[in-house]
Protein backbone atom coordinates (compact mmCIF):
# COMPACT_ATOMS: atom_id res chain seq x y z
CA UNK A 1 0.00 0.00 0.00
CA UNK A 2 1.46 3.14 -0.59
CA UNK A 3 2.37 5.42 1.79
CA UNK A 4 -0.70 8.37 3.04
CA UNK A 5 1.13 11.46 3.77
CA UNK A 6 -2.53 13.45 4.48
CA UNK A 7 -5.59 12.57 5.24
CA UNK A 8 -7.24 13.93 2.27
CA UNK A 9 -5.43 11.43 0.36
CA UNK A 10 -7.41 8.53 1.72
CA UNK A 11 -10.33 7.06 -0.32
CA UNK A 12 -12.69 7.02 2.29
CA UNK A 13 -12.42 10.21 3.46
CA UNK A 14 -12.95 11.67 -0.41
CA UNK A 15 -16.06 9.59 -0.41
CA UNK A 16 -17.33 10.49 2.95
CA UNK A 17 -16.54 14.63 1.71
CA UNK A 18 -18.85 13.55 -0.94
CA UNK A 19 -21.67 12.02 0.96
CA UNK A 20 -21.36 15.22 3.72
CA UNK A 21 -22.03 16.70 0.30
CA UNK A 22 -25.08 15.27 -0.95
CA UNK A 23 -26.49 15.19 2.58
CA UNK A 24 -26.19 18.73 3.02
CA UNK A 25 -28.01 19.10 -0.53
CA UNK A 26 -30.82 16.84 0.92
CA UNK A 27 -30.67 19.35 4.56
CA UNK A 28 -30.62 22.09 2.21
CA UNK A 29 -33.82 21.53 0.14
CA UNK A 30 -35.55 21.90 2.62
CA UNK A 31 -37.25 18.52 3.01
CA UNK A 32 -36.39 17.97 6.81
CA UNK A 33 -37.29 21.75 7.78
CA UNK A 34 -39.99 20.13 10.41
CA UNK A 35 -38.11 17.73 11.78
CA UNK A 36 -34.86 19.74 13.60
CA UNK A 37 -33.83 16.94 15.55
CA UNK A 38 -33.62 14.60 12.59
CA UNK A 39 -31.46 17.16 10.37
CA UNK A 40 -29.18 17.53 13.04
CA UNK A 41 -28.50 13.72 13.77
CA UNK A 42 -27.91 13.35 10.05
CA UNK A 43 -25.58 16.22 9.90
CA UNK A 44 -23.45 15.22 13.03
CA UNK A 45 -23.26 11.46 11.41
CA UNK A 46 -22.09 12.67 8.19
CA UNK A 47 -19.60 15.16 8.91
CA UNK A 48 -18.28 12.21 11.85
CA UNK A 49 -17.13 10.02 9.39
CA UNK A 50 -14.78 12.05 7.60
CA UNK A 51 -14.20 14.07 10.69
CA UNK A 52 -13.00 10.96 13.07
CA UNK A 53 -10.96 9.37 9.58
CA UNK A 54 -8.50 12.53 9.86
CA UNK A 55 -8.66 13.30 13.69
CA UNK A 56 -7.65 9.53 13.77
CA UNK A 57 -5.13 9.86 11.01
CA UNK A 58 -3.53 13.24 12.42
CA UNK A 59 -3.18 11.45 15.77
CA UNK A 60 0.15 9.57 13.68
CA UNK A 61 -0.61 6.28 15.78
CA UNK A 62 -2.01 3.20 14.11
CA UNK A 63 -3.31 2.51 17.35
CA UNK A 64 -5.43 5.43 17.73
CA UNK A 65 -6.30 5.80 14.10
CA UNK A 66 -7.37 2.48 14.28
CA UNK A 67 -10.01 3.82 17.55
CA UNK A 68 -11.11 6.77 15.02
CA UNK A 69 -11.41 4.16 12.15
CA UNK A 70 -14.54 2.57 14.28
CA UNK A 71 -15.98 5.45 15.40
CA UNK A 72 -16.16 6.53 11.74
CA UNK A 73 -17.85 3.13 10.49
CA UNK A 74 -20.08 3.27 13.68
CA UNK A 75 -21.10 6.63 12.31
CA UNK A 76 -21.82 5.08 8.79
CA UNK A 77 -24.59 2.64 10.42
CA UNK A 78 -26.00 5.86 12.49
CA UNK A 79 -26.22 7.80 9.36
CA UNK A 80 -27.77 4.39 6.92
CA UNK A 81 -30.56 4.22 10.48
CA UNK A 82 -31.14 8.22 9.91
CA UNK A 83 -32.10 7.49 5.54
CA UNK A 84 -34.51 4.85 6.99
CA UNK A 85 -36.33 7.16 8.91
CA UNK A 86 -36.14 9.79 6.19
CA UNK A 87 -37.76 7.17 3.86
CA UNK A 88 -40.56 5.71 6.30
CA UNK A 89 -41.55 9.80 7.14
CA UNK A 90 -41.38 10.37 3.01
CA UNK A 91 -38.80 12.70 3.27
CA UNK A 92 -36.69 10.86 0.61
CA UNK A 93 -37.61 8.76 -2.15
CA UNK A 94 -36.44 5.10 -3.02
CA UNK A 95 -33.97 6.18 -5.32
CA UNK A 96 -32.38 9.26 -3.36
CA UNK A 97 -32.74 6.34 -0.48
CA UNK A 98 -30.44 4.11 -2.17
CA UNK A 99 -28.27 6.27 -3.63
CA UNK A 100 -27.53 7.59 -0.07
CA UNK A 101 -27.70 4.21 1.56
CA UNK A 102 -25.29 2.73 -0.95
CA UNK A 103 -23.07 5.45 -0.52
CA UNK A 104 -23.06 5.87 3.27
CA UNK A 105 -22.59 1.13 2.76
CA UNK A 106 -19.72 2.13 0.20
CA UNK A 107 -17.46 3.79 2.67
CA UNK A 108 -18.33 1.46 5.71
CA UNK A 109 -16.82 -1.21 3.67
CA UNK A 110 -13.56 1.13 2.72
CA UNK A 111 -13.37 2.23 6.39
CA UNK A 112 -13.22 -1.51 7.43
CA UNK A 113 -10.40 -2.85 4.78
CA UNK A 114 -8.47 -0.34 6.08
CA UNK A 115 -8.78 -1.31 9.64
CA UNK A 116 -7.97 -4.81 8.51
CA UNK A 117 -5.04 -3.27 6.98
CA UNK A 118 -3.95 -1.22 9.68
CA UNK A 119 -4.73 -4.37 11.85
CA UNK A 120 -2.23 -6.40 10.11
CA UNK A 121 0.40 -3.76 9.63
CA UNK A 122 3.42 -3.90 11.91
CA UNK A 123 4.47 -0.11 11.55
CA UNK A 124 2.61 1.33 14.52
CA UNK A 125 2.84 4.64 13.08
CA UNK A 126 4.84 8.21 12.62
CA UNK A 127 4.85 9.29 16.60
CA UNK A 128 6.43 5.80 17.13
CA UNK A 129 9.48 5.72 14.56
CA UNK A 130 12.39 6.87 16.93
CA UNK A 131 11.01 4.14 19.58
CA UNK A 132 12.64 1.26 20.32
Amino acid sequence: MATIVRFEEILSWKEARELNKKIGKLIDDGRLKNSYKLISQIERSAGSIMDNIAEGFERDGNREFLQFLYIAKGSCGELRSQLYRCLDRNYINNEEFNDLFYHAARISSLIKLLINYLSKSEDKGPKYKDRT
